[in-house]
Order: C-alpha cells, then sequence, then structure tokens
C-alpha cells in the first residue's frame, strides 16, 4: 500500500473515531437531559397527589375523626378518609390516564402498606421495592442506559408526608421504563442517525482534504529532485526515485536524507576550514577583523584584544560602533576610514599610551563588477611588535652565525693546545735542570703561559658547551612550580644581599611543556642577574600571568638599568658589562627560550628618579595544548633581611 494512501486512511479513520466519540457523548448527554425533563415532570406529579393527599386527611378527620387516640384507631381515620375523598382518586386517575411513562399512582402508609391506589388488586398489601427515579437520574450514561432499555421495570418518584417529624403517609409514582424506551426511541433513533451521518460526512471531508494537503508534495518533491541535481547526484536520483514508484511521500523522503548527508559532510567541510582558520588567526600577531557589509564584525583573531584590551569572543556579533570608541585615537581613526568608503593602506596611528598602529582596510566586493560590497577586512598592527620580532630574528640568526663559528673551534684548536702543553712540559724539564739563573728567568713565562693557555682551554670549552645540540626532556609543567622552585634556590642568598622578592603568580596552573631543569637553569641567570643589579639591595618582582596563547614572567629589579644603545647587544654571546662576568647567562638563558618555541624581551631605565626604573626581562612561553583558561592572581612570595614570607 503506497504510503499516501495509508496517510489518507489514517486521518480520515482518526477524524471517524473522533466523530464517533463526540456522538457517543452527545447522545449520552441528550438521554440524561431526558431523563432529568421526566423526573421533573413526575416530581412535579408527586407534589399534586401529595397535596391533595393533604387535603384528604384534613377533610377526612374533620369529618370523621377517629373513635380513639390510639394509633389503630387514627390509621383506620386515615385510610377511610383517603378512599372516600374523591378528589384525590380523580387525580391519580388522571395522571395514570394522560401521563405516557406513568403505570401506577399509590399512597403507602409509613409501613409500605398500600391505603389507596390506581389499581385496585394492590390494595390493603405490602408495597413491592422499586428502583427510584431520583437514582436512575443521578446515575452514569451506562447505568441509565440499563435501566431503560435494559429489562422491563417500574422506577418510583416517591414524596412523603410528616407527622412529628417522622414519614406518615408516602405517595408512590410508579414510572414504567417500557414506557421511557417508548418515548425516547423516536428521538434517540433520530439523534443516532445524524450522528452516523456526521461520521460519514467527516469521514469523507477528512479523506477530501488529506488529498488536498497531499497534492504540494509531489511539487515539493520535484523541487527537491531539481535542487539535488545541482548539487551533482542527477543520475542516481533519477534510478532512485524510478524505484520509488509514484509515491511522492517517499521520493521526498530519500531526498530529503540525500540532501541532510550533503549538508552534514559540506558542514563537516566548512568545520574543518573553520578550525584552520581559527588556528591561522591564534598564531597571528596582526589584530584581524572581517567586517560585513551592514559593519557587524564575524572573525575576530586573538591579536585584537591586544589594541582594544577586549576579549575576542565578546567582539563576535558587534556593530563597528560597539566595537571601536570614537573618542580613542584608534576608534576615530577606523570609523573615519570606514565612514571614507576608500582603501586604506598602512595609515599609521599613535595610541594613547604611546604605541604605534598601522591601519589598513581592505573592501571585499562580490565579484560581479558592480559597486557590491560584502564586507571589509580590517587588520591592525603593531610596529613596536614587528620591530621586536625582527630583533629577535636578528638575534637568532646572530647566534646561529656563533654556533656555526664556534662549533669548529674545540676541534681546531684543542690539538694545538694540547701539542703546545707538551713541549711546555718538555721545556719545564729542561729549565729544571739547568742552573739556577736560567730556572728564574724562564720559569716565570712558562708559568704565564702555561696559565693563559689554560684559561683559552676553558673559553674554548665554553664554546664547545654552548655550540653543542641542547637535548629537551620536554613535560608539562606547572610555570608556577618552576619560578617557586628557584625561588628556594635563591632565597637564602637574597636573604644576604638584603633583596626582597615579590611574585605574582595566577591562582589557576600555568600548564607548559618544558624542560622543568633547562627552564629553571635560565630563570635563575635571569634571578642572579637581577639581584646582582642591586649591590645595595632592594625589591624584585617576578610576575606570572597568562596572556592568550602564551604563559608570560616577567622579572623586574630596582638596579641601575642597562643604556639604551646597550640593549641590542646584551644577548650576544660573551658581552657583558660587569667586570667579572662571562657575558655567557643571557646568551644561553635566549638559547634556552628559543628551544622551546618561546620568546625573551627586556626593557630598562637608567633614570634613578623615574617610578620605573631599572630592568624588566619578559619571557613568553606557549601555552600546553589542552590547557584551560587561566585568570586571577594569587601566592605572593616575599624574600627579604628578615626572611621569607607567604601573602594571599
Amino acid at each position: 500500500m503506497r504510503l499516501k494512501t495509508k496517510l489518507v486512511l489514517s486521518a480520515t479513520g482518526l477524524t471517524c473515531a473522533i466523530v464517533l466519540v463526540l456522538s457517543s457523548l452527545f447522545l449520552g448527554e441528550l438521554l440524561r437531559q431526558r431523563i432529568e425533563q421526566t423526573w421533573s415532570a413526575n416530581d412535579v406529579l408527586t407534589h399534586q397527589v401529595l397535596l391533595m393527599t393533604r387535603q384528604a386527611v384534613e377533610t377526612g378527620l374533620r369529618t370523621n375523626p377517629p373513635a380513639n387516640r390510639s394509633g389503630e384507631a387514627l390509621h383506620v381515620a386515615v385510610t377511610d378518609a383517603l378512599r372516600i375523598h374523591q378528589p384525590l382518586a380523580d387525580v391519580m386517575n388522571a395522571i395514570v390516564r394522560y401521563s405516557p411513562t406513568v403505570q401506577d399512582v399509590s399512597v403507602t402508609d409509613a409501613h409500605g402498606l398500600i391505603l389507596v391506589s390506581t389499581d385496585p388488586d394492590t390494595l390493603n398489601q405490602q408495597a413491592g421495592y422499586r428502583m427510584s427515579l431520583e437514582g436512575v437520574r443521578d446515575g452514569s450514561i451506562a447505568f441509565q442506559l440499563g435501566q431503560v432499555f435494559g429489562r422491563p421495570r417500574v422506577l418510583d418518584s416517591a414524596q412523603s408526608l410528616e407527622r412529628n417529624g417522622a414519614p406518615f403517609l408516602v405517595v408512590h409514582v410508579g414510572v414504567r421504563s417500557t414506557f421511557l424506551r417508548n418515548a425516547y426511541e423516536p428521538w434517540l433513533r433520530a439523534a443516532l442517525i445524524f450522528a452516523l451521518l456526521a461520521a460519514l460526512a467527516a469521514m469523507v471531508v477528512a479523506g477530501l482534504l488529506a488529498n488536498v494537503a497531499l497534492l504540494p508534495i509531489e511539487q515539493i518533491s520535484r523541487q527537491l529532485e531539481h535542487l539535488t541535481l545541482r548539487v551533482g547526484e542527477g543520475p542516481q536520483l533519477q534510478l532512485e526515485a524510478g524505484g520509488a514508484g509514484s509515491d511522492a511521500v517517499v521520493r521526498v523522503s530519500k531526498t530529503i536524507d540525500r540532501l541532510g548527508e550533503q549538508m552534514r559532510s559540506t558542514e563537516e567541510g566548512y568545520t574543518a576550514l573553520q578550525a584552520n582558520l581559527n588556528q591561522m588567526l591564534d598564531t597571528l600577531r596582526d589584530g584581524v577583523l572581517l567586517i560585513t557589509a551592514d559593519h557587524r564584525a564575524v572573525m575576530v583573531s586573538d591579536a585584537v584584544a591586544y589594541f582594544l584590551n577586549k576579549p575576542e569572543g565578546e567582539l563576535v556579533g558587534r556593530r563597528l560602533e560597539e566595537i571601536f570608541d570614537s573618542k580613542t585615537a584608534l576608534g576615530g581613526a577606523v570609523l573615519q576610514a570606514f565612514a571614507s568608503g576608500h582603501q586604506v593602506s598602512a595609515e599609521s596611528v599613535v595610541l594613547e599610551d604611546g604605541r604605534k598602529v598601522q591601519l589598513s582596510l581592505d573592501r571585499i566586493d562580490d565579484g560581479l563588477g558592480g559597486d557590491g560590497n560584502m564586507g571589509t577586512l580590517l587588520t591592525l598592527r603593531d610596529t613596536e611588535s614587528a620591530l621586536q620580532l625582527e630583533q629577535e630574528l636578528e638575534v637568532g640568526r646572530r647566534l646561529a652565525a656563533i654556533g656555526r663559528l664556534t662549533a669548529g673551534v674545540g676541534h681546531e684548536v684543542k690539538n694545538p693546545i694540547n701539542a703546545m702543553v707538551v713541549h711546555l712540559e718538555l721545556l719545564r724539564s729542561k729549565l729544571m735542570s739547568g742552573g739556577a739563573e736560567a730556572f728564574g728567568g724562564a720559569q716565570r713565562h712558562v708559568d704565564i703561559l702555561a696559565g693563559e693557555m689554560q684559561r683559552l682551554d676553558r673559553v674554548v670549552q665554553t664554546l664547545a658547551d654552548f655550540s653543542r645540540p641542547m637535548e629537551l626532556k620536554l613535560r608539562e609543567q606547572d610555570l608556577r612550580h618552576v619560578v617557586g622552585a628557584v625561588m628556594e634556590l635563591t632565597a637564602a642568598e637574597m636573604q644576604e644581599n638584603g633583596v626582597r622578592v615579590i611574585v605574582e603568580a595566577p591562582q589557576e596552573p600555568l600548564m607548559v611543556r618544558v624542560d622543568a631543569e633547562q627552564m629553571r637553569q635560565a630563570l635563575l641567570n635571569l634571578i642572579l642577574n637581577g639581584m646582582q643589579a642591586m649591590p645595595g639591595g632592594g625589591v624584585m618582582r617576578v610576575t606570572m600571568h597568562r596572556d592568550h596563547q602564551f604563559a608570560v614572567v616577567e622579572v623586574e629589579d630596582e638596579g641601575e638599568g642597562i643604556p639604551a644603545e646597550l640593549l641590542p647587544r646584551i644577548f650576544e654571546l660573551y658581552f657583558t658589562t660587569k667586570p667579572k662576568g662571562s657575558g655567557i647567562g643571557l646568551a644561553m638563558t635566549y638559547r634556552i627560550l628559543q628551544m622551546h618555541g618561546g620568546a625573551m624581551g627586556v626593557r630598562s631605565n637608567i633614570d634613578r628618579m623615574a617610578a620605573d626604573h631599572g630592568t624588566t626581562f619578559t619571557l613568553r612561553l606557549p601555552i600546553a595544548a589542552g590547557a584551560s583558561e587561566m585568570r586571577g592572581k594569587g601566592v605572593v612570595v616575599g624574600a627579604g633581611r628578615k626572611g621569607i614570607g607567604e601573602h594571599v
């Protein structure tokens, strides 16, 4: 059976069931109303007989009072009064004659003995049990149907005449169920026929409506097939559609399934493309924003937060006016550039903090040759960061050149040195065998030459060690623990030199993938340099925080500072400004950072009157993959003249 036929039959059957249920409820309510009307009419008749009974008793007792005050005499007098009172008999007979549902009318005493009745054969007999018509009225639909259309019976409508608060006489109006059924059958049959016709009409209308409602499915099926043909599955779709017969619903279902698979595969491709694009944007130092034609940001790189001091997640979907404040230098320049509607290439803007930013706008047209604008690519570049990157690359190139230069020094120089050492030993032995004067004149020069050669040997060994490939044992480490280990190692020496160290760290872990031993050595070089820069004591600050995808460590001292002309050379091997310095520590630290994929920067101020005098070294290490967001500030550790303390 076709799916369309099943749907039509289901809709028709459901409609028929609903109509039948409503019709049953309608018929049941009609039956209840008719029984209610019957009870009301018979209750009126019962009250009428009760009134005539009261009059008969009152009239009879006045005319023929009881012989004595006994109950038996009263019962006889009341019975005689009821039987001789003709108006009562006339009313009772009229009710039986003219009411279509009443079978008999009787009056009984409190014990059920029939005193008067329209049926003479029942006089002075005990009245039998009859179902109350009021109980039938208050019963359920099924109960009412059973009482009216079931086994023939007499239903009773009764009212009592009380004496001294207790029933004295009871009036009974007997309603025959057969009479009720005969009275109800005509309208009930008409109502049932009407309900069946309504159900039939509803089924026909439901079937027609279902067919009409399903007619657009054929058109939808053709449109979906045409859409699928355009995305490249035409022949296969036509074969499957032909095999499905003429059932449009089946064809629509299969076509939708196929389109769903195509959309899922396309979505997976776009998701992978978006992930690659986001990864590329995250590694850029330039701030990149893609702005739509209605001036809303749909793509924002992480570096934008560096220029705006706003998280990039809060910028996506915002309007241009919400992202850039016209009162700021950068915001005013960007909004003005957008308002001009022209291309902007590397326009320089000086920010409030002195940074120089290059602003570029690239319009993206719709490719139709008109004036249609699909969006704008906004690029923000920090020129100082670019210069810093160039300097880092230059220093890296210098270190690489030094490594290449020094790689063969050990091998080329140590052999002649070994030969010279051997000959010096021979010369010393010969001089020792000579006279005292020869020994005294040559021995001093020999000792000096030996000492210089030993110093040269140490230099060559240092060069060889520095140029030797570094083997890193990378593990995920909490940078706070690495810094804490260095602080514990230098605490005693800091205290002896009067240096108080303050460490500021986030509450959450800063997970980096590093060689912990090498990183401790790099940090130790910076800490000791800072301590040596403050011979009179002072405060050193070690600050850790997260900057997007990098963990940052800043070591700040209050020393004399480094002149600006010397800053570009401090990472060169053997360059030092200290009388007893080796010039290896900072170069080694820089190399360790490069081996870990990090970066190292420095800023210094030699003005003792300035608030930021001293030197600050900044280390940047990539956050380990999968590390959670880190925020907040945590433990502060201080080491001073009085010891080491921790403050939260």
